[in-house]
């Protein structure tokens, strides 16, 4: 009977040694209702299986094993509770996913329960929702909190402030708001706010100053405004202050330099203003300091060179001015420095050789000339970008001896002669921007080698040749090289994962080939004003993730093809300036990416997350070229141009189902018929024109639905009738919108009472013929890379737009002519 009696007692000993060395019962089941409820969550917002949300994240969460020994979660090794101290939950969702999953904030309340929690890190899974406060007040214990790159919304919940052992918070990257301070006429703004404004700004809660024990703090990305949050100054422990990104204005505190322990200061992107507060010299241990992009104003400071800690630097696109007469003798060794737009003028400052370490330097948009010099090509930066200056001369060999080179962008210089042979040395590059400049000759063929190149832009230069082949296995996934002198076959000798193809404005010729197909990831392809013949291809129409299709100013010719509609993702199509026949196809009405109100989302910004919102579509609006920012017009704006053509037939009603376009132009082609009153259900028109056509009867009364129409022209028809009033339609009162009709139109738009007001003295329409009012001078997908330059303005979304004087002044005609 011992050993019996042995055996259970060593069973119920291992059983209690198991018991007391596994996660407590309360956490395990705490983390798998967790796991359930972000599952059910993401499977009940989202319509994919929830399956494709995580992809190997918790796959080893179960009830049969142990927690600590799960991935993502640590216990407390030191203790015989095994407590879970420590939970990295980060980057849940599988990126492989094109659209981004949304989980509410409720599926955190699980985790509350464990409060022996010190480290909580909930960075990049789209949550949605305000911040729980009541949650995270029950963990005490907290040290580390990080939930960047989420959705939460409002203000930083009170609770976080109490959390009296935390060091380090994170909260960047979400639309956090900040608390709203009362102040001169904020009642009077309130009323014109609407009630689901997001992005309605506040400031920083003062209570931020409680947390004592903080050492980094990251607020970057969000919507807080107002001054510089002076509470911030009591966290003397501070290390890293990260707040870039913000609507925070006024001037940087003069007491700044009282955070004697700050080693990162950055508040760029902002709209600080004042000058560089001398008491920064005071920050011993600053190493990065970040002001660039706000409204700082004066000199450079020389003494900024003096602090011996300090490695990056970034000042630039401020009003920031250099001191070129100031002898710069550096006591600090840079890593980066930016001065961008900060006057520096003459040629490239030579104490910059003195920086044997330094990695990125940005001195573009200055006044810098001369040639490269030979001392920054042998230096090994990682990153140089000179664009915007004025400098001359060939590029030196020596500069692509340097295998860590990654980004070089020299655009909008002088530069000239032939591209150097040995470029493909300089196997590092990923961004390769050489645009408007004066080089020649052929792309050396040793440019395929970079096998980490990832955008290639060499526009408007005046290369020439053919394209070299590059690996259809590269990764090469934004190509522009229009505006040279290329000839021959449209080039088809770049990876198959290209994404961005832009081959306007040089002379290729021939017919489109099928084995374009091939691209099979192609969202943008521009091959404008070039000598391209033959049929619009069928095998276009199977390229399913095209958003963007210029075929302008060529030579093609035959129909468009019904198959068009299968395009369902394309937003733009430019098939202008050719000798397309026949009608247009009623099933051009099918194209979902123009039914559809375009979102933001471009799955383009997985590859170029740091530079897709610098790039530039360039559009001839009225014969003035301006700029729209391809994340902007890409993914907000959607066009269709059929204009110059000899399109016959009648405008099909299914065109009306197209509520996602903002330009329709369909001018100068031989159309007949009444105008569809569908057209008036294109209610996020901007521009339209059906200029210079046959079309006859009256303009639909429907058009008064078009609320946001800011240009119209239906000049050179057989219109009749009275134009509609009402709506945008009184603020379309330039005769020239409607001249040249010989059907004979009236109204008060252009002085011309209709025969039912019985006035004597109508007054004649113009007759004057005009230029059209809409054409592409150059769509192409280009890259005026600054590296961290702003957004360029959209300026088709307020240029044009009528102002309420306008609208009274329109008001007040139609009345005196009705």
């Amino acid at each position: 009977m011992t050993k019996p009696c042995l055996l259970l007692l060593s069973l119920g000993f291992l059983s209690f040694f198991r018991a007391a060395f596994c996660c407590p019962i309360d956490q395990k089941q705490a983390l798998l209702k967790f796991k359930s409820a972000f599952l059910k969550n993401a499977a009940a917002v989202n319509s994919s299986s929830s399956d494709a949300f995580f992809s190997f994240a918790l796959v080893d969460w179960n009830s049969t094993s142990d927690c600590c020994t799960w991935d993502r979660v640590i216990c407390d090794s030191k203790s015989n509770s095994k407590a879970v101290i420590a939970l990295y939950l980060d980057s849940l969702v599988s990126l492989q996913s094109l659209e981004p999953v949304a989980v509410t904030s409720s599926v955190l309340a699980p985790l509350f329960g464990i409060k022996s929690l010190m480290m909580l890190i909930l960075s990049s899974n789209h949550i949605k929702g305000q911040i729980p406060g009541e949650g995270i007040a029950s963990l005490g214990n907290l040290v580390h909190l990080d939930l960047m790159q989420n959705n939460f919304t409002g203000s930083i919940p009170p609770q976080v402030f109490h959390l009296r052992h935390l060091q380090y918070l994170d909260l960047s990257e979400n639309l956090l708001t900040g608390v709203l301070v009362p102040e001169v006429g904020f009642l009077q703004k309130l009323r014109t706010l609407k009630l689901d404004d997001n992005f309605l700004g506040g400031n920083i809660p003062v209570e931020i100053g409680n947390l004592s024990k903080i050492q980094e703090l990251s607020l970057r990305n969000n919507h807080f405004s107002g001054g510089f949050p002076l509470s911030i100054l009591n966290l003397k422990g501070l290390r890293v202050l990260d707040l870039r990104e913000n609507l925070f204005s006024q001037q940087i505190p003069t007491e700044m330099g009282s955070l004697s322990n700050l080693s990162t200061l950055a508040l760029s992107k902002n709209k600080l203003t004042g000058v560089i507060p001398s008491s920064i010299k005071n920050m011993t241990k600053l190493e990065t300091l970040k002001l660039d992009n706000n409204m700082l104003t004066g000199e450079i400071p020389s003494w900024l060179f003096q602090m011996k800690a300090l490695k990056n630097l970034f000042l630039g696109k401020n009003a920031l001015k250099w001191n070129n007469n100031a002898k710069i003798v550096p006591q600090c060794m840079l890593s980066g420095l930016s001065l961008q737009s900060c006057d520096v003028v003459g040629l490239i400052p030579e104490w910059i050789s003195s920086q044997r370490s330094i990695d990125y330097l940005d001195l573009s948009d200055n006044k810098l000339v001369g040639t490269f010099p030979q001392w920054l090509a042998e230096m090994e930066l990682g990153t140089i970008i000179l664009s915007d200056n004025n400098l001359t001369g060939s590029l030196l060999p020596s500069l692509f001896h340097s295998r860590s080179l990654s980004l070089l962008d020299l655009s909008r210089n002088r530069f000239s002669g032939e591209l150097p042979e040995n470029m493909g040395n300089a196997t590092a590059i990923m961004i390769l921007i050489l645009a408007e400049n004066s080089f020649s000759g052929k792309i050396p063929s040793s440019i395929t080698n970079i096998y980490r190149l990832l955008l290639l832009d060499l526009s408007k230069n005046r290369l020439s040749g053919t394209i070299p082949f590059f690996d259809p296995t590269s990764f090469v996934a934004y190509v522009d090289l229009s505006f040279n002198d290329f000839s021959g076959d449209v080039p088809l000798t770049f990876s198959q994962e290209t994404r961005i193809l832009a081959l306007g404005g040089n002379n290729f010729s021939g017919s489109l080939k099928r084995n374009l197909t091939n691209f099979y990831m192609l969202e943008h392809l521009d091959l404008h004003d070039n000598r391209i013949t033959g049929e619009f291809p069928n095998f276009i129409s199977e390229m399913s993730t095209l958003r963007s299709l210029n075929l302008r100013n060529n030579f093609l010719q035959g129909s468009v093809p019904c198959s068009i509609s299968n395009l369902s993702k394309l937003q733009i199509l430019d098939l202008s300036h050719n000798s397309f026949t026949g009608s247009i196809p009623s099933e051009v009405g099918n194209l979902v990416g123009m039914i559809e109100t375009p979102s933001t989302f471009s799955s383009i910004s997985f590859v170029f997350t740091f530079s897709i919102e610098y790039t530039d579509l360039i559009v001839n609006w009225k014969r003035s070229v301006q700029g729209l920012s391809s994340s902007a017009s890409i993914d907000i704006y959607s066009w269709l141009d059929l204009s110059k053509n000899h399109l016959s037939g009648e405008i099909p009603s299914s065109i009306g189902k197209l509520r996602g376009l903002k330009m329709l132009n369909i001018s100068y082609n031989g159309l007949k018929g009444k105008i569809p009153a569908t057209v008036g259900n294109l209610e996020n028109l901007e521009s339209l024109d059906l200029s210079h056509n046959s079309l006859s009867g009256p303009i639909p009364q429907s058009f008064t639905k078009l609320q946001q129409l800011t240009t119209l022209d239906v000049s050179n028809n057989h219109l009749k009738g009275k134009i509609p009033v009402g709506g945008q339609m009184d603020t379309m009162d330039d005769p020239t919108y409607y001249a040249n009709n010989s059907g004979g139109l009236c109204g008060f738009q252009i002085q011309l009472h209709c025969p039912e007001n019985k006035s004597p003295q109508a007054m004649e329409p113009e007759n004057e013929s005009k230029e059209p009012w809409f054409a592409w001078e150059a769509m192409w997908v280009g890259f005026p890379f600054g590296f961290l330059v702003s957004i360029l303005v959209i300026f088709l979304t307020g240029l044009f737009t009528p102002k309420k004087l306008t609208q009274q002044r329109s008001l007040l005609r139609r009345r005196a002519w009705n």
